[in-house]
């Protein structure tokens, strides 16, 4: 088990719930556009938001962006140490820098310093496209070695400060690479990990390279809360990453539909039966699994390991509840019973 951190009322860490985290792409100045972008993401069920802070205007705005939301607020800041200590004391819950492009040795103890007198944890953020130019060598002959080793050496910086309250990331956009580089890092120290795959690319493979990558990592037992970076709009990013921790059976927050892909065999439209149930049972209200399987060779068996689900024969189906065949029926009605009993058992109206 890893150590925690505490980031406003989330916990990063010590056998806590992976936390789901986005980053926003509003100007961050604009504290209306930001604020408003956060109450969406905060609905789409994002746990902690990111903003970028790059200026003094920027920092200013984190006190009030603060103020107007409901969940935690990191702030990201690069190269300036005062806008690092500003954002902290404009009330940012969390601060996610690299402490070796902040500057001096007596900077970086500034904003430890002042972290550790707000109780802010701080998260180095290794990148591989903005990796230190004495890691590059290395880097390009072993990019995950060279972000381990880059990481640890920032968070040295940090403990010889006294600070320890600190989260851990190392991303590249090689998925093979960003595993690997976890793995060594759950193997060298237990401070919670960050965990994403970077700069995806357009958002189908984004979603993709993510779930692989974020999936792997997950069913390692490695990562503490973790960010699906996406080009696009953030809801996208949180969607996503619901997704993954559901699939991977992290999160029992939702139904979970479990259909056949069909085949020569299928007598009915399974994707559109597929659909309707999507669309008409009651979402976010407990977990359920639901099998819509299209024949009876996998479908009477999946259909009984599901809480609830229908079997398709021809023209016809039979629903299946808590392993027992309880009613059949034409497609129309027994997909209407499958969607009122399933709303039943979740307790919906």
């Amino acid at each position: 088990m890893t150590s925690f951190v505490k980031v406003g009322n989330v916990q990063i860490g010590g056998g806590a719930p992976v936390s789901v985290q986005s980053m926003c792409n509003t100007d961050t100045r604009d504290i209306f556009a930001t604020v408003a972008q956060i109450r969406r993401l905060e609905a789409a069920g994002c746990e902690i938001i990111r903003v970028a802070v790059f200026d003094e205007q920027a920092a200013e705005a984190v006190k009030a962006i603060k103020e107007q939301i409901h969940i935690p607020l990191v702030a990201d800041v690069h190269f300036n140490y005062r806008l690092a200590i500003k954002a902290v004391e404009n009330g940012a819950d969390k601060l996610r820098i690299n402490p070796g492009n902040i500057g001096s040795a007596d900077r970086v103890k500034k904003v430890a310093d002042c972290c550790k007198a707000h109780h802010v944890p701080i998260r180095i953020g290794i990148n591989g496209g903005s990796i230190e130019k004495a890691f590059l060598p290395l880097y390009r002959e072993d990019p995950a070695d060279a972000m381990c080793r880059s990481a640890m050496g920032h968070a040295k910086l940090l403990e010889d400060c006294g600070f320890s309250d600190i989260v851990l990331s190392m991303k590249c956009t090689t998925v093979s690479e960003t595993e690997r580089a976890y793995r060594m890092a759950k193997a060298r120290t237990d401070y919670p990990l960050h965990i994403g795959i970077t700069e995806t690319g357009p958002i189908e493979m984004g979603i993709v390279k993510s779930a692989a990558g974020l999936g792997a990592l997950l069913l390692q037992g490695i990562g503490d809360t973790m960010r699906v970076s996406l080009t696009g709009d953030p809801i996208r990013e949180v969607e996503t990453a619901l997704m993954i921790l559901r699939a991977v059976g992290f999160r029992k927050d939702d139904v979970e539909i479990v259909s056949c892909p069909t085949c020569g065999r299928t007598r009915c439209d399974v994707e559109q039966a597929a659909a309707y149930v999507n669309a008409h049972v009651k979402h976010n209200a407990g977990y359920l699994k639901i099998a819509v399987m299209g024949c009876a060779v996998n479908g009477p068996g999946e259909a009984r390991e599901a809480d609830i689900g229908v079997a398709f024969g021809d023209g016809n189906g039979v629903l299946i509840k808590k392993g027992e065949i309880v009613g059949s029926g034409s497609y129309e009605e027994i997909l209407k019973r499958l969607v009122d009993e399933a709303n039943a058992l979740l307790g919906a109206e």
